[in-house]
């Protein structure tokens, strides 16, 4: 009787196995490696600012709490702007394509074509948050770790009153990190 084995006979996992097993798993490592990395260069507020139509927001949220504040704590670009879940921060950089569109073709290269596009650009972002329940703003803000009592007597009532009306982040805090737009002419109910 022979020992050695035919094909279709079980007699360990062949080798060949384990080198595609081997490849694939390292293919995938480095694949994963390698959007792991290119997410978290363009979550770099230096990358967000590095093109000229963001440099005008940037020098808005200079003025804010968000960048300079007694506590030394910073948010950048990405803490509010980009999911920390996989899927949604995935979604989220394809979504953001349609910027880097618009800087190309021309639509909001300059300051004039910026602020016409502003007001719906920041509704977009509004809309985004105020459906996702300000997922980004309670990444650093939690209204029930909130200490009331410390705020300002007006600001505790508004938070204790959205907390009951079950309001989100985004529908008191426009303008928060940058300037709120004001709407186009013909938006303004009189």
């Amino acid at each position: 009787m022979s020992s050695a084995k035919g094909p279709g006979r079980s007699g360990g996992f062949p080798l060949k196995r384990f080198v595609v097993f081997l490849v694939v798993f390292v293919s995938g490592m480095l694949v994963l490696g390698g959007v792991n990395g290119f997410f978290a260069y363009t979550n770099t507020t230096e990358f967000c600012t590095s093109c000229h139509t963001m440099q005008w927001n940037y020098e808005e949220y200079e003025k804010t709490a968000h960048f300079k504040n007694t506590s030394g704590v910073q948010a950048g670009c990405a803490d509010c702007h980009v999911p920390k879940d996989f899927g949604p921060k995935v979604w989220s950089k394809l979504v953001a394509t349609k910027d880097i569109y618009h800087q190309i073709i021309g639509t909001i290269d300059t300051r004039e074509k910026f602020e016409a596009h502003r007001w719906d650009m920041a509704n977009r972002v509004w809309e985004k948050m105020e459906a996702t329940d300000s997922r980004e703003c309670r990444s650093c803000h939690e209204l029930e770790d909130m200490d009331l009592t410390t705020q300002s007597k007006i600001a505790e009532n508004k938070h204790v009153r959205a907390e009951m009306e079950g309001k989100t982040c985004i529908q008191c805090h426009q303008g928060i990190a940058h300037e709120r737009p004001d709407p186009p002419l013909d938006d303004i109910q009189l």
